[in-house]
């Protein structure tokens, strides 16, 4: 058996990852991988993203650029032109990210679920009364980026980002090992709202959510990164237009996004759990 091998077996071990990924420092940890990942030492960094392949199915063969400053300069790293062109049918809203598909389905009246049997609430979630009210009964989808996939994240529709809350919060590892084992775990960690409205008028909601290792977004039109660090308001009101696919900014390492839409869009028929989907496909479809 190989390493890599050796490496998967040992993290389908439910106990052994949960304790590994969970049961540790997670803030000192994190905050450390920040600090770590932006050294620009040639050693450091070729030592980390070999180790880094060691542990998953790192493919740089899409990037734009082979060579690197740092760890953090692959994480976020830029993909061809054109790697990712968005679903050009105007009646679909496209993945805002590369991930696996998680829970998806209905919203009963304001309860949604991390993985079946375990809800949690768009209040717990948004901290919004108004934006509650907006996705009640509506339609949820959970996007989970691993640590391989490209961190980037785009307008899934043409329209304008309203408004942008970050709460903070924890940093528990969001695999589908913790979702079975914490509670309301997307309302217990550190996540932006990101409000939006397209151009045809419904509201469709981006909720990032930050992990272990993952505590910072980078919001290209805030023009600021959003972490457990952040100083000043925590609500910002914008009136920003964006076109589908547009990049909107990236995790500094990979964790999930939940996408919320109105109760008449209807999900593709690309989209089942566990499969993998890229920035650009299709999501939903709105009526024409």
């Amino acid at each position: 058996m190989t390493i890599r091998g050796l490496i998967s077996v040992l993290s389908q071990q439910e106990d052994l990852n949960f304790l590994l990924t969970n049961r540790v420092p997670r803030a000192a940890l994190t905050r450390f991988m920040g600090w770590f990942s932006k050294i620009e030492q040639p050693v450091i960094r070729d030592l980390s993203i070999a180790c880094w392949r060691l542990f998953s199915d790192l493919d740089l063969s899409e990037a734009r650029k082979q060579s690197f400053k740092s760890l953090h300069d692959c994480f976020t790293r830029e993909l061809k032109p054109g790697a990712r062109p968005p679903d050009p049918d105007p009646t679909i809203v496209v993945s805002p990210c590369d991930a696996i598909i998680g829970a998806h389905g209905s919203i009963a009246d304001t309860e949604l679920f991390q993985i079946k049997g375990a809800g949690y609430s768009l209040a717990d979630l948004l901290g919004d009364p108004a934006l509650v009210d907006a996705h009640r009964n509506g339609r949820f989808i959970t996007l989970r980026l691993t640590s391989s996939m490209y961190h980037r994240f785009h307008a899934p529709f043409d329209g304008r980002i309203e408004q942008v809350s970050f709460i903070s919060g924890d940093t528990w590892n969001v695999n589908p090992i913790a979702l079975k084992r914490i509670e309301r775990l997307f309302c217990k960690n550190e996540r932006a709202v990101i409000k939006t409205r397209l151009s045809t008028g419904e509201a469709l909601t981006l909720v990032p959510v930050a992990a272990i290792l993952v505590a910072s977004i980078r919001l290209h039109f805030l023009g600021r990164v959003l972490n457990a660090q952040s100083r000043g308001p925590a609500t910002f009101r914008c009136d920003v237009p964006v076109r589908k696919g547009d990049e909107l900014g990236w995790f500094e390492h990979g964790s999930t996004i939940i996408v919320l839409a109105p109760d008449h869009f209807a999900f593709c028929d690309n989209v089942a759990e566990g499969e993998r989907i890229c920035a650009g496909q299709p999501l939903m479809r709105k009526p024409a």
